[in-house]
């Protein structure tokens, strides 16, 4: 299970995973634009192809001329530095997304298909139910408000009974929490 089934969170959930495959995308389209620019722009130019340029500048121009001409041709370390450079373009933003979004999707999704799989056995409702119990006082008191002639002490009372309306309630709360039933 991947995505939610309320619209609004399969919603954000979609766009979420969609951003990602963007930023992705982009940050390899960066990556490869820096390894051609950086590439060209490590490539000594021809003596009767250059530029004017006033005094500073041309001094360091030639400067930098020298330094790539003084690289041996072929895979000379010049190269290896640009392709690095290319790399770290990728890789900082990517690792960051990774860092970042990845994990909190892995665990939905993780969360999702074990609240579905505990949904489908008697005992697992029981968990579900404690689950939703055990949320904070303000989200237990809306689950026992959606109930008629529901406190949340008698939610308490009712699960520990057994009750199977109240298990039943009480699970439903917790599957709608984690957007796997509309409300």
């Amino acid at each position: 299970m991947w995505y939610a089934h309320q619209p609004s969170r399969r919603a954000r959930q979609i766009i979420g995973d969609g951003a990602a495959l963007l930023w992705v995308a982009g940050w390899a389209v960066m990556a490869v634009v820096a390894h051609r620019v950086l590439g060209l722009a490590t490539r000594p130019v021809p003596a009767g192809a250059r530029i004017g340029l006033p005094g500073p500048l041309h001094g360091v121009a030639r400067a930098g001329d020298r330094i790539v001409s003084a690289a041996p041709e072929g895979a000379g370390p010049v190269r290896v530095l640009v392709l690095l450079a290319a790399v770290a373009v990728f890789v900082v933003p990517v690792g960051l997304l990774c860092a970042l979004w990845l994990p909190r999707r892995i665990r939905w999704v993780r969360r999702a298909a074990a609240a579905r799989d505990l949904a489908n056995s008697e005992d697992g409702r029981e968990l579900l139910a404690l689950r939703a119990l055990l949320r904070p006082l303000d989200e237990v008191g809306r689950t026992a408000e959606a109930l008629p002639e529901t406190t949340p002490g008698s939610l308490a009372e009712g699960w520990r009974e057994g009750d199977p309306a109240t298990l039943d309630a009480l699970a439903e709360a917790e599957l709608i929490r984690l957007g796997l039933r509309t409300a």
